[in-house]
């Protein structure tokens, strides 16, 4: 292959040129609207992260308390009626009457349900969907508060992945993205690794601008040759 190598040229991707451009239409014609409000972004506003609803969580919680409360209230009713206490409830307060606090089996109930409620107020006071990166709100457009964009984490990684492999000498490459970080590893079978590294350094942070996260990544770059044999 000689030394002159062919760029495939980039025009047809997915991703704008610019970030906060429209892209241009088959006709080379930007999208709508894009000369009546311009689209520009915040990059100093923090934008907020999406948060999951916990339904499975909350719906264990309730469906178990429930069936507990139930319990004890018709256990309650029935000794009220002149029947006699249910055996576990007997049983539960003869041992929590006779067991001493440092018994083995009450300080691994405290821990546990210590566990719990700790893991319940985590998931209350956390946002969760993790896998959803908050986008940049744009200005100048009317009701933008009221509208919010996410982008998926795999998603993003596919397209940075698809941005790597058309850097020239790259044979493979594996792109993870995260909230704060974006690493990317490729595999050269051709060039100098320092000039795929830079071009890949380019392509890659073009690329994670024009995604228009409200949150600029850190981007790692790791080049190196593929295993002989």
């Amino acid at each position: 292959m000689s030394a002159n190598t062919w760029r495939q040229p980039t025009g047809a991707s997915d991703l704008p040129s610019e970030p906060g451009q429209a892209a241009p239409s088959a006709d080379g014609t930007r999208g709508a609207g894009s000369g009546a409000t311009a689209m520009i972004d915040e990059p100093g506003r923090s934008a907020r992260r999406f948060w999951s609803t916990r339904r499975i969580p909350a719906a264990v919680v309730a469906l178990l308390s429930a069936a507990a409360i139930g319990l004890l209230l018709y256990d309650v009713v029935s000794v009220r009626a002149g029947r006699s206490a249910m055996r576990w409830r007997r049983r539960l307060a003869e041992e929590l009457a006779t067991r001493p606090l440092d018994d083995v089996w009450m300080i691994v109930g405290a821990a546990v349900a210590m566990a719990l409620g700790l893991w319940l107020f985590l998931l209350a006071v956390t946002p969760g969907l993790r896998r959803l990166l908050p986008m940049r709100q744009p200005t100048g457009i009317p009701g933008k508060g009221e509208v919010r964009a996410g982008l998926d984490r795999r998603a993003a990684g596919l397209v940075l992945r698809d941005r790597a492999v058309q850097v020239p000498g790259v044979q493979s490459a594996q792109v993870a993205v995260g909230r704060r970080k974006v690493k990317a590893w490729a595999r050269a079978h051709f060039r100098v690794l320092e000039e795929v590294r830079a071009d890949l350094d380019a392509t890659l942070g073009e690329a994670v601008t024009s995604l228009g996260l409200a949150r600029q990544p850190t981007l790692t770059v790791r080049v190196r040759r593929p295993k002989k044999g």
